[in-house]
């Protein structure tokens, strides 16, 4: 498929996408009652989940369409016959991932190396050096380790570690007793049996060896923090010398790991969870050799999966697609191999994709709106009734000192020492594995370099980064629904307007608040200012901890308390910014909407989505996000300016009691 043509299906498609199609409305529903089901139930009900995915919503069409543009991208960097270094590394990439007959035929030999030397370990004093090579090919035994801000010294990177080394999404998989977890349990039991067998293992071996795998890692889960626990900045940050380290954990060999990994010892590492690596260190003796052993080959196999023959990857995706979000299908090859390409060369590949997708007029747009919006946050701050002068000072300090980055890196990484060819996909995939973990070990010990970016080009995402205090707008979400140069502001304001607000907001939510304008984890509030914030905060918490998300499953107010706030606060700076933009303007309404009215709906639009009950229970259980449905009239029923534009009166469902209301940015 030819690029122009490409080109002509974004175009198509920002038709449908960008502009507001009363199509999608439930006109059965009413607003006072369920936004969400009056703005998007029309497009909830014409738009079912396809076999392949765990939910279906704008996010995932415009995934879709960004998929299009990099397919056809591929496709040429393949086919070339003079490629330049890029198209050729991500050409030669692409091909070995799609070249599924050498995929099935080699199977798992090429690990056949990585399961020599695993076993021929012999003792415990072993374990470390094993954890360092895994590691360095990708695979997330017992913990992760990496580059680091210093949060409380943002120019400088330090070594982290963090707690790990689980199979199952997260610590409470293995720790809940009621019957559904159990049996979660019992299957996860089952699937690592059948992807040892397919590694050559009797049944009665694999079964022996599976048991232990589920002890060691239940082992690991009960010394794990709760993902709330995991938010918390401050109880997450424990300097400490390498010597203290090894006084705290004995019997791991930190000179081998280190030297296993390549990196000088550094003067000082970020250990987030002491408690947990002194109950991984009691496991190393704790835990027979055997299952060490059995536990590294798992997670060389259980990494891999996708990348080997069609057994393992099937297999894999039988446990933790099928049976974890109920999706009944793989997605087609060619967007898997799409994924792990953006995984570890994407911004070689962004820089293929920004030429085709991401003009200059994008970017001016996006800058001019980022500027309303901080006006916006800047004018709130200046006027916040709860906040003293000394933290509303430090506060507007901070809001002046953000970082916006939009559409691309200006420095893109240099991939000239990755290795990539036409030969097994496998190896490919550790050679790249390999090359990032060296490349982000080189940064410890060195000045931040502030131009670096933490999502490739092509993401259909954004974020705020507390440490570096930036805003991040990569150029993948820079399109049709949520932002388009044809659409009315009301429709961009409400879409990408409030994804910046979102973002902007974030860096006063309950984790953003506690770091500076420079980027380093300070308390800059005064004791009666942050009393206030967290009575206001507290409110969001108990307002989503009273959702039901599915069945009798609770949303997690304390889990979710920061994206709440992100879209609490997104949502109405945008709408401010908006009416400013707006102002002196005669008003004109969009199919017998009004600008304020638009807003809103098409704020609602970005999270239409369909989504699979077993992946519902997933995002409940593992994801700082709150469901869809929730992220639309949780927010709303908060807001006066939402009530005014659509008649919700009070009392009315869309319409949270007075004393209730959460109003903090």
């Amino acid at each position: 498929m030819k690029l122009p043509y490409l080109c002509a299906v974004l175009c198509a498609a920002s038709t449908c996408l960008a502009d507001f199609d009363p199509k999608n409305l439930d006109a059965s529903a009413k607003p006072q009652v369920d936004f969400y089901q009056y703005a998007d139930g029309g497009w909830i009900k014409a738009n079912p989940i396809p076999a392949d995915h765990s939910s279906w919503g704008a996010f995932d069409e415009l995934q879709n369409n960004n998929e299009m543009i990099l397919h056809g991208i591929l496709d040429k960097a393949t086919e070339q016959k003079n490629p330049g270094f890029v198209e050729k590394l991500v050409g030669d990439f692409y091909s070995s991932g799609m070249d599924l007959a050498t995929v099935d035929a080699v199977g798992i030999s090429p690990l056949k190396p990585e399961f020599d030397r695993i076993a021929a370990i012999q003792s415990s004093a072993e374990v470390a050096a094993e954890v360092a090579t895994l590691q360095r090919l990708g695979v997330g035994v017992c913990f992760g380790f990496g580059s680091e801000q210093d949060p409380k010294n943002s120019e400088m990177m330090i070594g982290g570690w963090g707690q790990g080394g689980l199979g199952l999404p997260e610590r409470d998989y293995y720790l809940r007793t009621d019957d559904a977890s159990q049996k979660l349990r019992d299957k996860y039991v089952e699937h690592v049996v059948k992807m040892l067998q397919l590694a050559g293992d009797s049944a009665a071996d694999a079964r022996t060896e599976a048991q232990a795998i589920m002890k060691l890692e239940t082992a690991l889960a009960k010394g794990s923090k709760s993902e709330v626990d995991l938010r918390d900045p401050v109880a997450n940050y424990h300097p400490m010398a390498l010597g203290d380290i090894e006084k705290l954990s004995p019997h791991f060999d930190w000179n081998a790991y280190l030297s296993g990994i390549g990196l000088p010892a550094p003067a000082m590492m970020d250990i987030g969870q002491p408690e947990f690596l002194q109950v991984l260190d009691a496991q190393i003796t704790a835990t027979p050799v055997s299952d060490w052993k059995a536990y590294f080959r798992w997670h060389l196999i259980h990494d891999n999966a996708p990348f080997l023959s069609t057994p393992f990857s099937s297999e894999n995706f039988a446990f933790f697609g099928s049976t974890l979000t109920g999706t009944p299908k793989q997605r087609d090859r060619w967007k898997r191999v799409l994924g792990e390409i953006d995984d570890n060369a994407g911004e070689a590949l962004g820089q293929l994709y920004v030429a085709v997708a991401f003009p200059p007029e994008s970017k001016a747009w996006m800058l001019k709106l980022v500027g309303n919006i901080r006006q916006a946050l800047h004018d709130r701050i200046e006027h916040l009734e709860w906040m003293d002068e000394p933290t509303r000072a430090a506060a507007l300090r901070k809001l002046d000192m953000f970082g916006v980055k939009i559409g691309y890196p200006d420095k893109w990484i240099d991939y000239s020492t990755l290795v990539i060819d036409r030969g097994p996909y496998i190896l490919n995939v550790l050679r790249a594995n390999d090359f990032n973990m060296k490349r982000d070990l080189a940064k410890i010990g060195k000045p931040v370099d502030r131009t670096v970016w933490g999502m490739t080009p092509p993401t259909v995402n954004a974020y705020y980064n507390p440490n570096m205090n930036e805003i991040v707008f990569p150029a993948g979400i820079l399109q049709p629904p949520f932002y388009s140069k044809n659409a009315d502001d009301a429709v961009n304001y409400g879409g990408i307007g409030a994804v910046i607000g979102h973002e902007m907001t974030h860096g006063f939510d309950d984790q953003g608040r506690q770091y500076d304008g420079k980027g380093n984890l300070a308390d800059w509030w005064s004791a009666e200012s942050k009393k206030r914030f967290t009575e206001r905060s507290s409110g969001i918490v108990r307002q989503f901890s009273g959702y039901v998300a599915i069945d009798e499953l609770h949303v997690n107010g304390e889990l979710t308390q920061g994206e709440n706030i992100a879209d609490l606060g997104g949502i109405k700076l945008s709408y401010t910014a908006l009416m400013k933009t707006l102002a002196g303007r005669p008003e004109m309404k969009v199919d017998g909407f009004t600008p304020e009215q638009l807003f809103f709906l098409s704020f609602a639009s970005i999270w239409r989505d369909n989504q699979r009950p077993d992946a519902l229970r997933l995002q409940v259980n593992t994801d700082p996000h709150s469901p869809a449905r929730l992220r639309v009239n949780g927010p709303l029923s908060n807001l006066d300016e939402f009530a005014a534009a659509f008649d919700v009166p009070e009392g009315a469902p869309m319409r949270r009691p007075a004393a209730d209301r959460v109003n903090i940015w």
